[in-house]
């Protein structure tokens, strides 16, 4: 029989990526979102469970309406700038909300989670590429946020024997490949839909924030990873927590940094089109190279990155071009 798994956060951009990875491996997803940033249509034949990660009574009818056997947590606010203006919604919502998703599943005994977090909870480290054994120092309330709900899953393993498998992404991007589903965010904060909305005509100009970083062209270098190569490493984690039923966390990027001069160049060769560019200052908090080492993920569960950089971006402008108005259309 099918095992269902609950997808917290579900109909969000990585979210509704995973769910239908998800279902192509034969697992049964069960969608729990509030649809405050996701979108339904990128989910719309799924189990939906309309719910609030606050509310220990809307995690509790999931889990009471289905047999749920492990969950997916990608229910988080993510916005760097933002919380670094409003930590209360950061703390209230990832930290309290991660909270009360742990106190349910013991509650309702599902001791098997794979928790999407984040390269914010490094801050700035010292060495590059990043392994899961860098200090983690913060230097956001969003990484923070992160980080504090990475240290809760330890402690509700050791009283509870809740599992659970920390991937700790770099640069997510791109699209699936059917041009179906793919991001869309209000506001749009991310480096690829931001040029495409520059080159859709809905935005004047790229601004790259900082040119005098020291990189090799000044613009900061990051590791961009596709969403179904995400998509893949949740798989493999969900089957490793279900069958080992050992705690731990990988890094996932392709391990190669691009910086945003770069990223612009690479999409304009993609799509043949120019993309206007204008200079900011530099934004505080802003590292200039963040490059992940995911030798331990492939090391210990096979996985690894599939799509490189123009591929990424082709799939993007799939999305993109097919979407101009988002799930909108």
């Amino acid at each position: 029989m099918s095992k269902h798994i609950l997808v917290v956060g579900g109909a969000g951009y990585i979210g509704s990526h995973v769910v239908r990875q998800l279902k192509q491996a034969g697992y049964i997803p069960v969608i729990f979102d509030n649809l405050s940033t996701g979108h339904k249509a990128s989910v719309k034949d799924e189990h939906f469970v309309w719910g609030d990660v606050r509310q220990s009574h809307d995690l509790d009818r999931a889990f009471h309406d289905y047999p749920i056997e492990g969950v997916m947590h990608f229910c988080a606010k993510s916005l760097v700038g933002e919380s670094m203006e409003k930590p209360e919604l950061y703390f209230e919502n990832n930290v309290e909300g991660g909270h009360q998703l742990l106190k349910s599943m013991v509650k309702n005994k599902v001791k098997s989670i794979i928790f999407s977090s984040t390269a914010a909870t490094f801050g700035q480290p010292n060495e590059s590429p990043i392994t899961e054994s860098t200090p983690q120092h913060p230097t956001n309330p969003y990484g923070e946020s992160k980080l504090i709900f990475e240290k809760m899953l330890h402690w509700f393993d050791v009283a509870h024997g809740v599992k659970s498998v920390a991937l700790r992404y770099f640069n997510a991007a791109g699209a699936d490949d059917s041009g179906e589903i793919g991001e869309d965010h209000t506001p749009e904060t991310h480096l690829l839909p931001i040029i495409f909305q520059v080159l859709k005509g809905q935005r004047d100009a790229l601004t790259i924030y900082g040119d005098d970083y020291p990189t090799p062209d000044g613009t900061c270098v990051r590791d961009y990873i596709h969403i179904k190569d995400l998509g893949k490493a949740h798989i493999l984690g969900l089957q490793y927590i279900l069958g080992e039923q050992r705690s731990t966390s990988f890094n996932l990027g392709n391990g190669q940094g691009f910086s945003v001069k770069e990223i612009v160049t690479q999409t304009e060769l993609v799509t043949g089109k120019k993309v206007k560019v204008v200079y900011g200052a530099r934004r505080p908090g802003d590292p200039p190279t963040l490059i992940a080492s995911s030798e331990k993920i492939k090391k210990e569960l096979g996985w690894a990155p599939s799509y490189h950089l123009d591929k990424i971006i082709e799939t993007a402008a799939h999305w993109h071009f097919s979407h101009p108005k988002g799930y909108e259309n």
